[in-house]
């Protein structure tokens, strides 16, 4: 049954659809319901902008929408059952027609894998089954200087996250009271110059790129959060700073926003099976008030957190006397 939408109610710990997006509520948790798209999609372009990544537009009025920054889509090969999952893709932008009707959805993707390799085959006519939107995305909470910490392909959701942030452009039903920010800083990290996607989309949005390459062949010489210091430093504005990226970066930005007293937001990057916490394949510690931890779904709690209030893997060498370390010590022998 392709091109047959349905709809599937997801339960959202964190920051609920709004809504005219809701489904309903969630008789036994009181959790707005959000209404998920599935269906069959066509690829309009699929082109590479640096090395092993690519661009891709695939048309889904449905899902382009009302797709928030910072939520993400599931994608599968139509019709093959390898590879069997599917891969989750944030927003990179919106595309909309003569008439101004938001029609398809560009995601941008890094060969890593089987899905991704197949995908970078793909041409435009090429069909994928898709369903979305997902997860909860970034927040349109009022800041003065929102920073921007990407690592590798976490710079996708900036791209639209930072053109609202400034008023340029308006996502989702209903759209968000835009501007909320008056600046906007994106700091971008690769290991060299010629993983670097272009950033002319940017820097024409007014957003202010800063560049880092590891081996110095662009920009800053050195790591991305190097960067961040500096630029909230000679801010003369309140700062805020959202991170996406490889894991250890961001609990390094964490803890870089912890040290300056700024608030700090991750959107995690995990596996996926199912994108609508069905699977619980993609969980992360999250502290809780008492001290203790618990598990959180990437895909419906996420993947935009508090990024304080993770607790990263590179914190699993705590102190044993520390109130985590006992509650996950605790967890390990009554969840052997």
């Amino acid at each position: 049954m392709e091109n047959v939408p349905f709809c599937s109610d997801v339960s959202y710990r964190s920051n609920p659809p709004q809504p005219a997006e809701a489904g309903g509520e969630n008789p036994q948790s009181g959790q707005a319901i959000a209404r998920v798209w599935h269906g069959t999609v066509e690829i309009l372009s699929n082109q590479p902008v640096a090395q092993s990544t690519y661009r891709m537009a695939v048309g889904c009025p449905p899902v382009a929408e009302r797709i928030r920054p910072g939520q993400f889509v599931m994608v599968r090969l139509a019709g093959s059952m390898e590879p069997l999952f599917g891969r989750a893709l944030a927003l990179y932008e919106v595309l909309r027609d003569e008439a101004g009707q938001t029609v398809a959805v560009e995601l941008v993707y890094r060969v890593v894998g089987r899905v991704t390799g197949r995908l970078a085959e793909m041409g435009p006519g090429d069909r994928l089954e898709l369903w979305g939107p997902l997860g909860n995305g970034f927040p349109a909470d009022p800041t003065g200087h929102l920073v921007m910490v990407a690592g590798g392909i976490g710079f996708t959701p900036f791209l639209a996250l930072g053109q609202e942030a400034l008023g340029r452009r308006r996502y989702g039903l209903p759209a968000r009271p835009a501007p909320w920010a008056r600046k906007v800083t994106l700091c971008y990290g690769e290991p060299t110059a010629a993983w670097l996607a272009p950033m002319e989309e940017f820097q024409q949005a007014g957003i202010d790129v800063h560049l880092a390459t590891e081996d110095g062949s662009a920009g800053h010489r050195g790591l991305v959060t190097e960067l961040i210091e500096p630029i909230v430093a000679q801010s003369d504005q309140p700062c805020r700073i959202v991170c996406c990226g490889p894991e250890p970066m961001m609990a390094a930005t964490a803890q870089i926003a912890r040290r300056l007293g700024i608030p700090c937001l991750a959107s995690l990057e995990r596996p996926m099976a199912c994108g609508l916490g069905i699977c619980f394949s993609c969980v992360v510690r999250v502290r809780l008030p008492t001290g203790d931890w618990d598990y959180r779904r990437a895909c419906v709690d996420g993947p935009v957190f508090d990024a304080h209030q993770i607790l990263w893997d590179t914190e699993i060498s705590l102190d044993q006397g520390s109130p985590v370390a006992h509650a996950r010590d605790r967890r390990s022998v009554e969840n052997p």
